[in-house]
């Protein structure tokens, strides 16, 4: 099975403008998300893809792959789509969003796992729990829930599951990392936006609105997806003090 890497990274950022060449002790955040990826064993490449011209310079200049893609894409599935496309010998394409510069390889290499244990499984993410009130509450993070199954049952910004009566039900937290059967993913894209996806804003509920499933792992890697500018000081403190 073959499997790619891509990170879709565009230049404007409501919060942080220009987030992906953000300086990560000493080197762009978009490189540094290249670099964390390029750590996976069980994909065969790794692609950065743009629309921006500074950001493609950046990546080639520090020894990474980046593409050219369409400037009128609405969503990074359009563009990693686009990417996608390029490769029809490809079976499963990763997602990993640009701002992720703590990813892990070995969590990549796991979701490439699900696929092959399972030929039906067309699109897989990751979760991982939240033990603050205050993350819990936190509308920028997204919490989704699963089925005894790990497959998504919902995803919100709200808090979810709500907790009316004391239980056992954890609150997890959604990583921006998705996984595609290529073909899925080709399809998937070309389907229209959804109730919920635009109530929410939170593209992955077409697919749930859909009929389709989203298997979701469990991880307790550490992440920190960069937003502000208070993110990107924690994560050049984490850089500094583990030597990354």
């Amino acid at each position: 099975m073959k499997t790619i890497c891509v990170i879709p990274a565009r230049y404007a950022s409501t919060r942080l403008p220009g987030k992906p060449l953000k300086d990560i002790c000493g080197k762009p955040m978009i490189c540094r998300v290249f670099e964390r990826a390029k750590l996976a064993k069980k994909i065969s490449d790794v692609i950065v893809a743009t629309d921006d011209e500074r950001i493609f310079q950046a990546v080639e200049e520090n020894s990474g792959r980046a593409v050219m893609t369409r400037a009128d894409h609405k969503t990074g599935t359009d563009r990693l789509a686009e990417v996608a496309e390029k490769f029809p010998d490809v079976d499963v394409v990763i997602n990993v969003q640009g701002d992720e510069p703590l990813i892990e390889g070995s969590l990549i290499d796991e979701l490439v796992t699900e696929f092959e244990k399972d030929e039906q499984l067309q699109m897989a993410t990751v979760a991982t729990e939240l033990r603050e009130e205050s993350d819990m509450k936190n509308p920028n993070n997204v919490k989704v829930v699963t089925d005894k199954n790990n497959d998504a049952l919902y995803f919100s910004r709200s808090l979810i599951p709500y907790p009316r009566n004391s239980g056992k039900s954890k609150v997890y937290k959604h990583i921006g990392i998705y996984a595609y059967r290529r073909e899925f993913l080709l399809n998937y894209s070309k389907t229209e936006p959804t109730a919920l996806e635009q109530t929410e804003s939170l593209e992955q509920l077409r697919a749930l609105e859909n009929g389709y499933k989203i298997r979701v792992i469990k991880s307790d890697c550490k992440f920190i997806g960069v937003d502000t500018p208070e993110d990107l000081e924690l994560v050049n403190k984490i850089y500094r003090e583990e030597k990354i």
